[in-house]
């Protein structure tokens, strides 16, 4: 289902060209391949990431760690060793050392064997030079091996001269395959061709702002002359991806304003009124202020479009629920798709345990208002499955509860009114179209996730979606200690974290070990192998392993626990008792995979030790860490780690232990990741190129882009009079549509 509008075919522009056809194949193969490059526009698009100035160095300091890195630099020391080596001609191997500085601080370059002949000619001190590679550590110490370098010679070199502009030397994003000096190269090629660009800016927007062409800030942004071009073509392109973007989303809304539904009203004494009644608590304000939003979207005849956050534990379930039971009240039926049979499950047993007997709907002790609540995943046996298609297709089932088995052709409603999304960041647009899909009319639509997410990436990612936030924790619920386990530098801070967990275990609690690798070579062996030899490479070790830690675990410092492990490749059964046992108190520690991130509820669990912590996100920790202090008893997370103090990964950690506020942190997240990662984690499948704009700091550009999109598509939805905004949209476009066949 596909309500926006077609756009019109655009005229055939330069930008459009192959890049195979003018820089040709086997460059545009790796642009192709390493760099999602594939025309002309593409590469015009691909903007430097920053710029060194001729006669300045780089910051060698802030190199980022596991990253690919290019620097300005000059040989301070070079030296050639010979070791002992079984695999060099004559026994003896060379290594060639290479000290580079920028003036404040110092790089090792590390060349071996017969790689080591031509650096040794060249690289002789004194020499100034662009290096590019990945940033590892060895000894403690940021080195680059074998890096790739492109000698800066004099001014009157001519070439080298031609190749950077000006004083300004354009870094872009590189790859081990194709550096930053060759992207450039290639730039200067298909640079001409940014006269042909076509602006997607309305002239009256673009002049009234002050902003430059299309063209000028293309050119402005490869060939700088000056920092005040750089700045220019910022500020012009950061308006392009924001415009474009949110005219995307603009259309959308007003499409899907278009569309008729079933206004949905729950009558005064149903089913949501007895189950309020039955409640053993009262619900915070928070929860009545956003159910009451959610009401009155639902008594619309448009279909809602509610983005619902809220932090883990705040009572999202509670308020989805209700809203549920108001649907059902009017006569429709309710679907809630959750990312994973575990959460499905979880859901399922929370949401029956909720209603009690109104979840008996036609069973022998249900009650008069009851309805049936189903649960349809994929692992079911056939005769359930076909037990609870039949419920849904006649609508004796109000609520259905299941994973992606929902979106299938087979399932079909008797009147669907209101799709539940839980933790959208999982799932496509695509995907929750598909399932709106199958209501008569389309459904009301009500998306939750857990992930706090800043006001400007809500308006960037869920932006065409209404959002309520519950920022109230319900009573009840206790706070969360969190603490750096330095394992590297202190091992005995390790000793006492398995302490704690025998100590909470004493006092009748439970705890959670997570690990971020499952450890039985997921992968075939050959990939295993390669995994680590790049880990080797990197100078890393593998990341912990559940089957490993577990086994360690019994046989050591937890030894005559109950510890019982949970994974994703776990049949479905064995993990849903692993996970009822742990509920029921039967299993003292479980050692997990992240699978227990969302939605796992189990009160009596007060303390979690994260393995590797510093491979996780910031968001992820946080979501973890919301497993426990969810019963009466305080809550305990150890973030154990081996990472130096002094580096960005232990620093991640510090602010997850400094703060419980998730939005805070989904702020520190987005400061230290790139955009892309983020917006893509949250998107699962919309565009995550945004290259320029930063949506933490271009909070005022993303506010008025989305101003003067709404007007621009209320007045001209088909957007007739702007063909180069239509060109961008189409790119951008197809470009979401290519990531929703990648995800399938």
């Amino acid at each position: 289902m596909d309500p926006v509008p077609a756009l019109e075919e655009p005229p055939k522009q330069p930008l459009k060209q192959p890049l195979k056809s003018v820089l040709g194949p086997a460059t545009a193969k790796v642009m192709a391949e390493h760099l999602g490059l594939h025309t002309v526009g593409d590469l015009l698009h691909h903007y430097p990431r920053r710029y060194e100035e001729r006669g300045r160095l780089t910051h060698l300091a802030d190199l980022p760690m596991d990253e690919h890195a290019t620097v300005v630099a000059q040989v301070a020391d070079a030296r050639l060793l010979t070791f002992a080596s079984s695999k060099a001609p004559r026994g003896k191997g060379q290594r060639l050392e290479v000290t580079i500085t920028d003036g404040s601080g110092q790089l090792k370059l590390v060349f071996f064997g017969n790689g080591v002949h031509k650096p040794h000619k060249e690289l002789l001190p004194g020499t100034r030079a662009l290096f590019a590679g990945k940033v590892s550590v060895f000894n403690r110490r940021l080195q680059l091996a074998h890096p790739a370098y492109e000698l800066l010679r004099g001014e009157d070199a001519t070439e080298t001269v031609d190749t950077w502009a000006g004083a300004l030397i354009p870094l872009y994003p590189a790859t081990a395959k194709l550096e930053s000096w060759k992207i450039a190269k290639a730039v200067q090629t298909v640079l001409p061709s940014a006269h042909d660009a076509l602006d997607p800016l309305p002239d009256s927007l673009r002049s009234g702002r002050g902003l430059v062409t299309l063209p000028e800030a293309l050119l402005k942004i490869h060939r700088p002359h000056t920092k005040a071009d750089i700045e220019d073509a910022r500020s012009r392109l950061k308006w392009d991806e924001a415009f474009v973007l949110q005219v995307a989303l603009a259309r959308r809304r007003h499409a899907d304003a278009q569309l008729p539904a079933v206004p949905r009203r729950p009558s005064p004494d149903g089913l949501l009124t007895a189950f309020d009644a039955k409640l053993p608590f009262t619900l915070t304000d928070g929860q009545l202020k956003v159910s009451g939003e959610i009401f009155g979207d639902l008594a619309t005849d448009h279909p809602m479009h509610r983005l619902l956050q809220g932090e883990v534990g705040s009572g999202k379930t509670m308020v989805a629920l209700r809203a549920m039971l108001a649907v059902v009240d009017a006569g429709g039926q309710a679907a809630m798709l959750a990312p994973t049979e575990v959460l499905a499950q979880q859901h399922h047993r929370s949401i029956t345990e909720m209603m009690g007997e109104l979840a008996e709907g036609g069973m022998l002790g249900g009650a008069e208002e009851s309805t049936k609540v189903v649960l349809l995943t994929g692992s079911m046996g056939a005769a359930g499955r076909r037990r609870a298609l039949l419920d849904l297709v006649t609508g004796e089932a109000g609520i259905v509860i299941g994973t992606h088995a929902l979106i299938e052709d087979k399932v079909q409603f008797h009147d669907l009114g209101l799709v539940v999304v839980d933790e959208q960041h999982r799932f496509g647009v695509e995907q929750r179209d598909a399932l709106r899909g199958k209501g008569k009319q389309p459904p009301h639509l009500l998306v939750m996730t857990a992930t706090p997410i800043p006001r400007t990436v809500a308006m960037t990612v869920f932006g065409d979606l209404e959002t309520s936030v519950l920022d109230q924790l319900p009573a009840g619920r206790s706070p969360i200690a969190t603490h750096v386990v330095p394992a590297a530098d202190k091992p005995h801070f390790l000793a006492r974290a398995w302490e704690r967990v025998r100590e909470e275990v004493s006092k009748g609690h439970q705890a959670y070990v997570v690990c971020p690798r499952i450890g039985d070579e997921e992968d075939d062996p050959r990939k295993a192998r390669k995994k680590a030899a790049a880990e080797d490479e990197a100078d890393r070790r593998p990341p912990l392993a559940v089957l490993d830690v577990a086994g360690e675990l019994a046989a050591g410092p937890l030894q005559g626990l109950r510890i019982e492990i949970l994974h994703g490749r776990m049949p479905p059964d064995d993990k849903d008792a692993v996970m009822r046992r742990f509920a029921a108190g039967e299993t003292d520690v479980l050692v997990a995979t992240t699978v227990i991130e969302v939605g796992v509820n189990v009160p009596n669990a007060t303390a979690m030790v994260i393995m590797d912590a510093d491979r996780f996100g910031v968001s992820q920790l946080h979501q973890l860490r919301g497993r426990v202090g969810r019963g009466s008893a305080a809550g305990l997370c150890l973030l154990v780690s081996d990472m130096p103090e002094a580096s960005p990964a232990r620093g991640r950690l510090t602010a997850v232990a400094s703060t419980l506020d998730g939005f805070e942190l989904s702020r520190i997240d987005l400061e230290q990741r790139r955009e892309g990662d983020v917006l893509g984690q949250a998107q699962s499948g919309a565009r995550t190129s945004l290259r320029m704009l930063a949506v933490i700091d271009d909070e005022e550009i993303i506010a008025e882009a989305r101003e003067e999109a709404t007007a621009l598509v209320a007045a001209d939805p088909g957007l007739t009079s702007l063909p180069g905004l239509r060109t961008a949209l189409d790119a951008l476009l197809d470009e979401e549509r290519e990531q929703y066949l990648d995800k399938g």
